[in-house]
């Protein structure tokens, strides 16, 4: 219970920096200043909350993560199944606080969603915008196999590894598809945002579920290889 509890906080705490920076700033590709803020603040997000949590949880806050993590058989299905909903209870938690911060101080909403997902900068190709987070998700997952696995001799900078890694599929994915990689992270801003009426369309959620988890399996699977050609099997 630990763990999903300590899931339950990173994911909030990661929509609340992440999304809540984006909504304060703005991430126009264009203006530049609020979308390097904007990546930055998802990546510290996530350095915080892997120095803070990661030895009770692994720090996953990502069920992108968590898949890659059963794949390779780091984590047991019941943990993996209580993993998601405490990821995707926090980032409805993470959104809902965003929404009584910026509501209830009348503060104007950069994003104009609560800092959700959409595919505007692929001009609405749902299918351009999933190869986007495949690829994104694969980069940001096998990063994080590589700097944890058990033969890696730099366990103690894998938090700064990682967030840095987030740092970078977001300068790249926030003008495409501002940058999910993290089905949570997507799902609760989405919610929030269309019970207000000012999100975008949820038929295009999907993009930003089967994407990443797609992307976590790929990663999961390509590593595997990697590590048996490395030891000659």
């Amino acid at each position: 219970m630990k763990k999903y509890i300590a899931e339950f906080i990173g994911t909030a705490v990661l929509v609340l920096i992440g999304c809540g920076t984006a909504m304060a700033v703005g991430c126009d590709p264009t203006l530049g200043s609020g979308y390097i803020l904007t990546a930055f603040a998802f990546g510290l997000g996530l350095l915080t909350m892997a120095y803070s949590i990661g030895n009770i949880s692994g720090c996953h806050i990502n069920p992108a993560v968590s898949i890659a993590m059963l794949a390779s058989k780091k984590m047991s299905g019941k943990d993996f199944c209580g993993y998601i909903v405490s990821q995707v209870l926090g980032a409805l938690a993470g959104a809902g606080l965003l929404a009584l911060i910026f509501n209830g101080a009348g503060i104007v909403d950069m994003t104009g969603g609560f800092g959700s997902n959409g595919l505007d900068g692929v001009n609405g190709n749902m299918w351009i915008g999933l190869l986007v987070e495949v690829l994104l998700t694969f980069i940001f997952v096998i990063s994080i196999l590589g700097v944890t696995s058990d033969k890696a001799k730099h366990g103690h900078v894998a938090g700064i590894v990682i967030a840095f890694s987030l740092v970078a599929v977001h300068i790249l994915g926030i003008g495409l598809t501002g940058t999910s990689v993290n089905p949570a992270r997507s799902i609760g801003p989405a919610i929030v945002a269309a019970i207000g009426g000012n999100g975008a369309p949820m038929g295009a959620i999907w993009v930003f579920i089967v994407g990443p988890l797609v992307g976590g399996l790929l990663a999961a699977g390509v590593y595997q290889l990697l590590e048996k050609a490395k030891d000659g099997r």
